[in-house]
């Protein structure tokens, strides 16, 4: 039998003081505060008393990271998957509001359906279902623990829900360090089933996805 539930967790807060739209950037790490946060996700799992046997990550720093503290309470070695990444975007290495001031910047705002500033939606949506059948169907039982990024995870939620991709990054439920849920019907259409926000989130920096 595949496995029972996956888990798609968010990274905990970047150390990241001047604001920086880092995207893929390399260098952007957990803050304190992030670790914590890492660690408040990884005890919700532990909580649901259900056996976790497998543990992917995006390969950027702040997911890996946010994978030790589920590697040490579950035991397991954390696979790195690129299909679990951020999207890219134009954007990246600025600050976001000064970026939106600067009138040669707004052509790629033109189309917010695709996004025009990056990766598009369903290009995001195609890689992140073939990475959770993918690490479905490598577990014999249990759950699964992919760790990824706002808008991957948020675009997962609208496409398993069969709602349209197109929507405003503002109005994303997927905190810092939260945890989403999936099981998968008899059709084997994945099917949301949770969503957890277990670690403190209402002052942290927040700034770096699209």
């Amino acid at each position: 039998m595949p496995a029972d539930r996956l888990h798609l967790v968010r990274h905990g807060e970047v150390f990241n003081p001047e604001r920086i739209l880092y995207g893929r950037l390399p260098g952007y790490g957990l803050s304190a505060d992030g670790r914590g946060m890492a660690r408040a996700a990884a005890e919700h799992v532990g909580r649901l008393d259900r056996p976790v046997v497998a543990l992917y990550a995006s390969p950027l720093q702040r997911t890996r990271e946010s994978a030790e503290p589920f590697a040490e309470l579950f035991g397991l070695d954390p696979v790195l998957d690129e299909r679990l990444i951020e999207p890219t975007n134009v954007f990246e290495g600025k600050r976001m509001k000064k970026a939106l001031m600067n009138p040669l910047n707004w052509r790629h705002l033109l189309r917010p359906g695709v996004p025009s500033w990056g990766e598009p939606y369903a290009a995001i949506s195609a890689r992140m279902l073939q990475a959770m059948d993918a690490a479905w169907q490598s577990a014999d039982r249990g759950d699964v623990v992919l760790v990824s990024h706002q808008a991957p995870i948020w675009i997962t939620h609208l496409a398993v829900g069969g709602e349209p991709l197109r929507h405003d990054p503002r109005t994303r439920r997927c905190a810092l360090s939260s945890v989403t849920t999936f099981k998968r019907r008899e059709n084997l259409d994945f099917l949301e089933i949770g969503y957890a926000e277990p670690a403190a989130t209402s002052d942290a920096v927040d700034v770096g996805a699209v």
